[in-house]
């Protein structure tokens, strides 16, 4: 039996937002549903119930796999890798603001409805307290691989927007992508393709501490009233999300192997013991061990005087691994003897180690030059920046790009609420929606300068030549690397300075006196 959604849908054809209804397919035939790489599980039509069942063990599966990144981020060498990450993704700045909204690619919408957009961006961040929260978010969903928010909304008044964001925890939900499908004859021959498709979430209350959950009853939620921004990353075996701390996970274990075996050696090894080869002449064998036994309790035993009790007390202390030997020797040789046997050599050698944290930082993609705390910070020019930092920027401009599809969704169901869009409407400028994350990187801004410097002193070689062997349109397109758009917006500030400098000069010019004036 299947059950009613809970929340709420968006309609292409209805003028209210809110309908119960799953919107209509695309009528060209596919023998394929559509994959979105989210991590959705695709399961053939059937009922509710028994969806629930379905994929219960790799939803068991998954959970295991966000406790065991959320367990490897308390690792301190990993923990320090992820304040790097983070410190560099989400930066402040005096006003508390780290990501802004740019419109300026949306050229179909008014100044107006821009303004509008604008300020529900400005409410959504107030709703996840992004000023206070916003380092916290994005490390949640950098270690989990995923992050879930519940839109809360009026259902009595839709156009209030949403009014509330509850984050979910990943353990309790997963999305569905249900496809129903239907034989037709495509060339003569019997093909099944996809009929009809239906995506929602489940939410499953289970105990977080657990991986195997404690009820299997779900709740089947709207697609639209679940904010969902997943790493990107998927594994193609399993269909499965995964994290970015996923590739870390063999270099941490091995780290704490070897971590483990070095303080067992150097325990064992670092103590000098002493080695007691004790004559027992031509005793039989029995009389040798029992002769050895007698004499280790002699020099185990110690009496001690008890001031408390005035006692005399047989204070018995056991051999262990890390003290002395007793060896027997037979009749003609050295005799009874003393020895100390060397504690172990190279202690202090960690070759092994450091090779490890190595390979986990660089599982990580951060820098190894971080993980060293004797290099200094160098604020020189570019080209002295090392490779892995530029390599290290740009992968914190795709972690950006990726956390940024959670403020796009929150801002698209924010605005087909309210009515300023439609769902229509949005589809075609959400790809022209661009959000500008805060920069706290010294080298972005060594960048651009050096690169203006090379530009200016191109400009200066070519002044010689331009109107003989290279247009200024060239010069524009190829040199400065400049498009259609800066081109006439150039153009155009620059007429409006010689306008205004001509009207300075006119009035400059008629505020002389008369016998002064040309």
């Amino acid at each position: 039996m299947d059950l009613n959604l809970f929340g709420f849908l968006f309609g292409k054809k209805q003028n209210d937002p809110l309908q119960s209804t799953v919107d209509d397919q695309k009528t060209t035939p596919s023998f394929v549903p559509p994959d979105d790489y989210d991590g959705s599980v695709v399961i053939d039509a059937g009922g509710f119930l028994s969806t629930v069942f379905d994929f219960g063990s790799n939803y068991r599966d998954e959970n295991g796999l966000v406790q065991h990144y959320r367990s490897m981020s308390l690792y301190p060498e990993v923990d320090m890798a992820i304040e790097d990450i983070i410190n560099e993704s989400i930066v402040f700045d005096d006003n508390k603001k780290s990501v802004e909204l740019n419109l300026d690619q949306v050229t179909s919408l008014s100044d107006n409805i821009k303004f509008k957009i604008l300020n529900e961006y400005k409410s959504i961040l107030k709703l996840l307290d992004f000023s206070n929260k916003g380092f916290e978010i994005f490390r949640r969903w950098y270690i989990d691989g995923k992050v879930y928010y519940h839109c809360v909304i009026d259902v009595t008044k839709p156009e209030k927007g949403i009014v509330e964001l509850r984050p979910v925890d990943p353990l309790k939900i997963r999305k569905i992508r249900k496809v129903e499908r239907e034989n037709k004859i495509i060339n003569g021959i019997q093909t099944p393709v996809v009929k009809k498709m239906e995506e929602f979430y489940v939410y499953t209350d289970i105990d977080p501490d657990s991986i195997m959950p404690t009820s299997n009853v779900g709740m089947k939620i709207s697609v639209d009233s679940i904010a969902y921004a997943p790493s990107g990353l998927i594994d193609h075996s399993s269909k499965r999300v995964i994290g970015y701390l996923h590739k870390a996970i063999r270099p941490l274990n091995m780290l704490r192997q070897i971590e483990d075996a070095v303080v067992i050696y150097r325990m064992s090894r670092a103590p000098e013991r002493r080695v007691f080869y004790v004559d027992v002449g031509s005793l039989p064998k029995q009389k040798a061990e029992q002769y050895m036994r007698e004499l280790m309790n002699r020099y185990r035993n110690r009496l001690i005087y008890d001031q408390k009790t005035g006692e005399i007390k047989d204070d018995r202390t056991h051999l262990s691994m890390l003290e002395d030997f007793w060896i027997p020797r037979k009749e003609g040789s050295r005799g009874t003897e003393i020895t100390t046997l060397d504690g172990g050599q190279n202690l202090g050698q960690m070759e092994d180690v450091d090779y490890l944290q190595r390979k986990l930082y660089r599982a990580l993609n951060v820098p190894i030059s971080r993980l060293e705390t004797t290099t200094g910070f160098n604020m020189g020019r570019t080209s002295e920046i090392t490779r892995d930092e530029v390599k290290f920027y740009k992968f914190i401009e795709r972690l950006r790009m990726k956390f940024s599809y959670l403020l796009l969704d929150l801002l698209k169901k924010q605005c087909i609420l309210k009515g300023i869009l439609t769902l229509n409407d949005w589809e075609k400028i959400s790809q022209d929606v661009i959000f500008n994350f805060n920069k706290d990187s010294y080298f972005n801004e060594l960048k651009e300068n050096e690169i203006l410097r090379e530009k200016v002193e191109m400009l200066n070689i070519l002044a010689n030549f331009t109107g003989t062997f290279y247009s200024t349109n060239y010069i524009r397109k190829n040199i400065l690397k400049m498009t259609d758009q800066e081109i006439l917006q150039i153009d155009s500030e620059i007429e409006q300075e010689r306008q205004k400098q001509i009207q300075q000069q006119m009035q400059a010019q008629a505020a002389l006196p008369p016998e002064e004036q040309q």
